[in-house]
């Protein structure tokens, strides 16, 4: 309750249109699915004549990886996030889906071209990269699972994340946000394993603002805990 005694002022923001943080996630991460698989699986929609040659074997194995992510991240926004702010601005909405559905919708056009041939070193580079991209998401989705775990469920408290029993999470010696550490890692994986441009522009842009992200929460985390390990990181073991 708030102590209103005569002669006190209270100030009020208006913030503008609000929405719900879950809600925009489920929309941004919705989004990439469709577009991308609009293009792997209606190819005629886009390419005509030219969508009669059989797809390479590279092609329905990115299509499986970037379907694994985008359900991966519906099911954890239903899951597991616990969010620290209920709503944000309505306008974030379609920054936010214009951002994730248009890259999508552009990858997906050129991997899922009929012209779209193997990376250069063929089934190593494809399968290699496959590897590390499914541990890289599972790293990511234990780095999620430690830090709801981190918070009890309707609690603001706020702890210093540490790795625990889970193997994944050793990422938290070394940086402050290993979600996005291994969330930039998947990408990278995902551009070795297609060798395609589009791909490699979403992996450095998402790069350049995770480590915005990472860099303010880093600084936080220093200010609030005296006690933050001083040799950790924000995104890049030992670098940033």
């Amino acid at each position: 309750t708030l102590d209103l005694q005569k002669g006190r002022l209270l100030y009020v923001k208006d913030l503008g249109p609000q929405i719900g943080w879950k809600t925009v996630f489920l929309w941004e991460y919705f989004g990439p699915l469709v577009a991308y698989m609009i293009s792997y699986s209606r190819p005629v929609w886009l390419y005509g004549a030219k969508a009669g040659a059989p797809m390479n074997y590279a092609v329905h194995i990115a299509a499986i990886c970037w379907t694994i992510h985008y359900a991966k991240r519906l099911l954890e926004t239903l899951f597991v996030h616990r969010f620290s702010h209920s709503t944000m601005p309505f306008t974030n909405l379609f920054k936010n889906c214009s951002y994730y559905w248009g890259f999508a919708f552009y990858i997906g056009y050129y991997v899922n071209h009929p012209l779209y041939t193997e990376p250069y070193f063929g089934r190593l580079q494809v399968y290699s990269s496959l590897i590390a991209f499914l541990l890289f998401e599972a790293g990511n989705l234990s780095i999620h699972l430690a830090l709801r775990d981190l918070r009890p469920e309707g609690s603001t408290e706020r702890k210093i994340p540490v790795p625990t029993g889970n193997p994944f999470t050793f990422l938290f010696r070394y940086v402050s946000c290993p979600n996005y550490a291994y969330e930039w890692y998947s990408w990278a994986a995902f551009t070795v394993m297609t060798q395609c441009l589009p791909a490699g522009m979403f992996t450095a842009a998402g790069f350049a603002q995770m480590a915005i992200w990472a860099l303010a929460k880093h600084r936080n985390y220093k200010k609030e805990f005296p006690n933050y390990p001083r040799g950790r990181k924000a995104i890049v073991p030992f670098l940033l």
